[in-house]
């Protein structure tokens, strides 16, 4: 029995409620999963990560099939869901976990990385300099559970109404062609 090859990605553009509630809805993402990443503190906690102590951002692990959504498309939006010229801040998020964080899992997606900022930087999109970091992937610890589907789970919570709905109506409208259909 074959099994389709999958690959990963992992992001880091703010809360990571925000960023799932919009990564999972993309054709050929088959999941995503909220957790911490980039820091120097084994087996992280929410309420360790939240003191902005161990290093780590608040990020998403996107498996996904390449055959149905490239890592390339991922990046695109990547830079369109979150702002990434806002050093560790993004909205009311204050703080170096929800810091702008590319985590590549492979040489390739390092150098995709590294050029499709250059590209982003070198368009004249942004005013202010790009400030996402790029590095390599080392260790990625899933979020607690109750962090995962979030948004699905409680969207009329105040933060999930006030600031991921919104996101995600800009981000439906924008990538209309790359929505699963349900």
């Amino acid at each position: 029995m074959n099994k389709k090859k999958t690959n990963i990605a992992v992001f880091g553009g703010g809360c990571f409620w925000c960023t799932e509630a919009i990564f999972q809805k993309l054709k050929g993402v088959i999941s995503v999963i909220p957790g911490y990443a980039g820091g120097n503190v084994k087996n992280p906690t929410y309420d360790l990560v939240s003191q902005g102590t161990t290093g780590h951002a608040e990020v998403i692990k996107i498996d996904f099939d390449p055959d149905v959504i490239s890592y390339t498309q991922l990046l695109d939006i990547f830079w369109a869901v979150h702002n990434p010229t806002s050093l560790n801040q993004q909205g009311n998020d204050i703080g170096s976990q929800y810091r702008s964080i590319i985590l590549a899992a492979d040489e390739e997606q390092l150098k995709q990385a590294r050029d499709a900022k250059q590209e982003l930087e070198t368009s004249g999109k942004f005013r202010q300099s790009i400030v996402t970091e790029i590095q390599a992937l080392e260790l990625f610890y899933p979020a607690e559970s109750y962090h995962h589907h979030y948004y699905d789970n409680d969207p009329a919570q105040p933060y999930c109404s006030i600031v991921i709905t919104p996101k995600l109506q800009q981000f439906e409208e924008q990538f209309q062609d790359l929505l699963k259909r349900e």
